[in-house]
Formats: C-alpha cells, sequence, structure tokens
C-alpha cells in the first residue's frame, strides 16, 4: 500500500513473516532487531565454524511455510533446500527404542511387537485425528479480534472435536493403553512447553500432523529459514536494521505512532507490530501506567510455559545416531511434575539430544559434529539459582548423555561448547521469566483469550509470535504473522487471498 508505513519490533519468525508479506503487498515496512543477526529463537548460533539452532529444530507441517513465501511472490525452493526425516526421530525409553515414521503400516508393525494389543489404536488414530485437524486448524487461522468469531460456521462445525475437558494424554487413551506408548504421541506437547497431562487435547493434531505430513530438516539449520525470509523481505523492498533495539512503542491518545530506539531517535509509522517476547514487551516497551489489561501484575498472575537449559557442542568427531533422539527419564511423569508442578530440578531428568550433522554437513568442518541438546526446565518463577547451579547441572547432563547414548568418550571430544539456563533466557534475551515457549495454551489463553493478532490496548498496534494467537511453535507463527498481516490489509483496502487448504492436496502425497 503506498505511502503506509508498519514498523516491525523483532526480526523473529513472525515478525519476518509480516515483513516480507506486507512489503509484497506494497506496504513500507521497517524492522528493527536488537541482535545483530535476524530470527530471534530461531536465529543461528555461531561457535567458531560450528553452527547451530539457538532454538527451534524440529519443521512439520512445510506446507504452511511454502505458503507463506507464496504470499510474499516467491518460491521456497529457490532459497532453501529440505530433507525429509524418516524415521522422524528416536525414542529411548531406557529398555526399549521406538523409531517413528510417517509409514502407517511400519508403525502398526512397531506397536503390535512393542506394545501388544494396541496396534489396532493406529489407525483409529489416524481416522479421528485427521477429522479433528481438517475442522480445527481453519479455527486456528481466523483472528478472533471478535469475539463473535466464536459464531462462525468453520468453529461452531469444529466444537464437538475440541476435547473439552480431555488432556492429549487422556485423549491418547481412546487409542492405545500402554502408558509409554501414549508418551511416544505426547512429548510432542513441549513444542508448547506443557505438560502432557495438562495440554489441551486439541492438540492431539501435532503428533498427527508429525506423522502425517513428516518432520523436515533444512540445510544450513532452520535457521536459515529466517534468513531467507530476511532476504525476501529485502527484496521486496522491507528494511531491516539489526543491532538497532527499540526502547518504547510511541503513543499518543491511546494510538501507536512510532518507536524510540534505545540510539534517542524516533521513527513513526501508521501501524506498528509488536515481535518481542509478549511479556517483556507488555512490562517494557510502553510507558508506565499505560496499559490497563496487561500491567505488570496482570502479566505475572498468566501461566508461561517451561523453560530449557541449553548445550550447545562443537565436538572433533562423528556419532552414528539418529538425527533427532529423546531420551525419557525413567520417572517420565515425575520429571514432568517436578518441570511444571514442583518446580524443581529432577534427579534424572529426560532430554532431547540432536545429531544434525549426521543429515548436514554443512554445520560443522568435515568430520566433525554439532550436537545441540535441550533438557525442559521450570521456568524461573521456581526462583532456582542458576548461577549456583548451571555448572553442576551441565556435568551432570554430560553423565546422563555418556550414560544412555553411545556418545560415551563424548567429553574427550568437545572443541567448543555454550550453554543458555533459564536465567539467561531472560536476562540476556528479552524472554519473560525465562518461558521459551511463551504463555502456556490451557483453554483460557488459547483464541479469544489469548493476546490478540491486533492489540485491545493500544490502537495502530498488532502482535506476531509465540505470544499471540494461535499459539508457539514455527508453524503456528508463521500463521500469526499472515493473520496479523491480513488484519492491516484489510485495514487498508488491500486485497489478499484466504488461506487455502495446502494440507488436503498434501495429503494425496
Amino acid at each position: 500500500m503506498d505511502g503506509k508505513k508498519v514498523i516491525i519490533v523483532g526480526a523473529g519468525p513472525g515478525g519476518l513473516t509480516s515483513a516480507m508479506i506486507l512489503a509484497h503487498r506494497g506496504f513500507s515496512v521497517t524492522v528493527y532487531e536488537k541482535e545483530d543477526r535476524a530470527g530471534g529463537r530461531n536465529a543461528p548460533l555461531k561457535l567458531g565454524p560450528y553452527t547451530f539452532d539457538t532454538g527451534p529444530t524440529f519443521l512439520m507441517m512445510k506446507f504452511i511455510l511454502d505458503e507463506m513465501f507464496s504470499e510474499a511472490g516467491k518460491d521456497i525452493a529457490n532459497y532453501l533446500e529440505f530433507h525429509k526425516l524418516e524415521p522422524m526421530y528416536h525414542l529411548d525409553y531406557g529398555d526399549i527404542v521406538l523409531d517413528p515414521s510417517t509409514d502407517v503400516a511400519k508403525t502398526t508393525k512397531d506397536v503390535k511387537l512393542l506394545f501388544p494389543g494396541n496396534e489396532d489404536g493406529v489407525a483409529k488414530f489416524y481416522d479421528k485425528e485427521q477429522h479433528r485437524f481438517e475442522l480445527l486448524f481453519p479455527c486456528l487461522q481466523k483472528d478472533y479480534v471478535h469475539f463473535t468469531t466464536f459464531f462462525h460456521p468453520d468453529f461452531l462445525r469444529a466444537i464437538p472435536i475440541l476435547g473439552v475437558g480431555r488432556s492429549l494424554f487422556q485423549n491418547l487413551g481412546r487409542y492405545f493403553n500402554n502408558d509409554r506408548l501414549k508418551m511416544s504421541f505426547s512429548f510432542q506437547s513441549k513444542y508448547l512447553g506443557m505438560s502432557p497431562w495438562e495440554c489441551p487435547a486439541a492438540f492431539t493434531m501435532i503428533p498427527f500432523v508429525e506423522r502425517k505430513y513428516g518432520i523436515f530438516h533444512v540445510t544450513g539449520g532452520l535457521n536459515a529459514i529466517s534468513g531467507a525470509m530476511a532476504k525476501v523481505a529485502v527484496e521486496n523492498g522491507a528494511r531491516i536494521h539489526l543491532g538497532t533495539p527499540v526502547k518504547e512503542i510511541v503513543t499518543e491518545h491511546g494510538c501507536a505512532k512510532g518507536v524510540l530506539l534505545t540510539s534517542g531517535e524516533t521513527d513513526y509509522a501508521d501501524d506498528i507490530i509488536i515481535n518481542a517476547d509478549f511479556g517483556y514487551a507488555m512490562t517494557h516497551l510502553f510507558r508506565s501506567g499505560l496499559l490497563k489489561k496487561y500491567t505488570p501484575s496482570s502479566v505475572a498472575k498468566k501461566k508461561y510455559s517451561c523453560s530449557t537449559f541449553m548445550i550447545y557442542l562443537g565436538i572433533d568427531k562423528k556419532y552414528d545416531m539418529a538425527h533427532h533422539n529423546i531420551y525419557f527419564s525413567k520417572d517420565y511423569e515425575g520429571n514432568v511434575r517436578d518441570i511444571f508442578s514442583n518446580m524443581q530440578i529432577s534427579d534424572e531428568p529426560s532430554f532431547y539430544l540432536q545429531n544434525a550433522s549426521v543429515t548436514d554437513p554443512t554445520l560443522a568442518p568435515p568430520g566433525k559434529s554439532t550436537i545441540y541438546i535441550l533438557v525442559p526446565m521450570p521456568n524461573n518463577m521456581s526462583g532456582i539459582d542458576w548461577v549456583k547451579e548451571k555448572d553442576a547441572f551441565k556435568e551432570k547432563i554430560l553423565d546422563l548423555v555418556i550414560a544412555r547414548t553411545p556418545m560415551k568418550d563424548l567429553r574427550e571430544h568437545i572443541e567448543t561448547e555454550k550453554v543458555i539456563t533459564p536465567a539467561d533466557w531472560e536476562q540476556e534475551r528479552n524472554i519473560y521469566t525465562g518461558a521459551t515457549f511463551n504463555l502456556a495454551h490451557n483453554l483460557l489463553q488459547m483464541l479469544y483469550f489469548r493476546p490478540r493478532n491486533e492489540f485491545e490496548e493500544v490502537k495502530n498496534c498488532y502482535l506476531v509470535g509465540g505470544g499471540t494467537h494461535p499459539g508457539s511453535g514455527l508453524p503456528t507463527i508463521y500463521e500469526s504473522g499472515r493473520i496479523t498481516t491480513n488484519l492491516i490489509s484489510k485495514k487498508y483496502g488491500v486485497a489478499f487471498n484466504k488461506p487455502s487448504k495446502l494440507y488436503a492436496k498434501e495429503s494425496e502425497l
């Protein structure tokens, strides 16, 4: 839209989605990012010759990402190279292992072998959850700016399959009676930073879309997606200013007018999109006393996701292991309870280990590897002193890795390392209470009840990212960027296409 300017605060996945699409639609777009690289939690982390993903490592629902590039007038194949992973990941329970696949026949055979009596539930899972996904996902693509969206025919059709009152873990009980089998279909709740015993049943569609459409790796790491989005945004005319933090959203008479940079400079625009962490934005980016709904005390009362303890290792060796590996605690339910209820460090945590170099040789020098270890932990409402606990906990996790994986000589081959604690997420990366997956996804923090894409407290102000609708996880964050872009386009009479049901075409592959 000629003459209409949009400023985006933050170059995370949601902000970049909005930037490249808005610029393609003719808006003047300026992005301010405090870090020296684009991507936010989806940015690259460089340790000498080693490249890591800072955060997300699983890409599912690739068709959503494809459509975002199409919305920006580009063919994603010209920017990124994808590798579908089969099997998708390696699950280790200590005494048995499982390698889930998109192959339904293989899945049924594996379940029959390891969890006899549960094999008939596989077909039921695919049938019921495909139906749930096809009804529910169009509801997540709506904006919920107005309560009346709940009366849209799409939402009314979805009501019977919402599973209100049931958790993800309980819902899986409709198909399987073995708890460890249910774990293999429910650990994905960590993408939302939630316990599978608390995560709403509606999110059973996450393990479904994984097993239906697959998991992908991107050459260079998933951070390459953000790099490609930034490139497209600039090609479409957007300006991206890295290393340029925003101090405050400038408002007048309840309207956003621009941004005050930490340098002291003010830049004005017709509309502002906030891609900063939600809790941080509410407590730091607005003049004190301006917000009435999202005051510091009300923000503190909201439910937040867990945090993560991260270890990034550059090693001078390659290991014959899967790309994605998940090692369940022997007391998995107790470990989950420690994270979300007891808010304490477990004696034996579960952990995720990515061995991406087995798929992608661009991440490390020849003969060497990047090893990424993620341990779900309580957020900083726990009061854990990570300055005191950091080193001992890192060694504890390395001991676990050595004990439970083929990496028996790991310590001898570490060339470089970096650790990010829950405290680091909050203090260095402006993530409220270190909740790396943002606001929790309980029913009272979803859809209309989640902070809305058109910010309800300040006019001409919009939100994107994991803290707004539809929620955290890369595909839904991309959707948040598109929803906000469409709201701004609608405001100025700029034509756009409704999201297409690409998954229908994917299901025919």
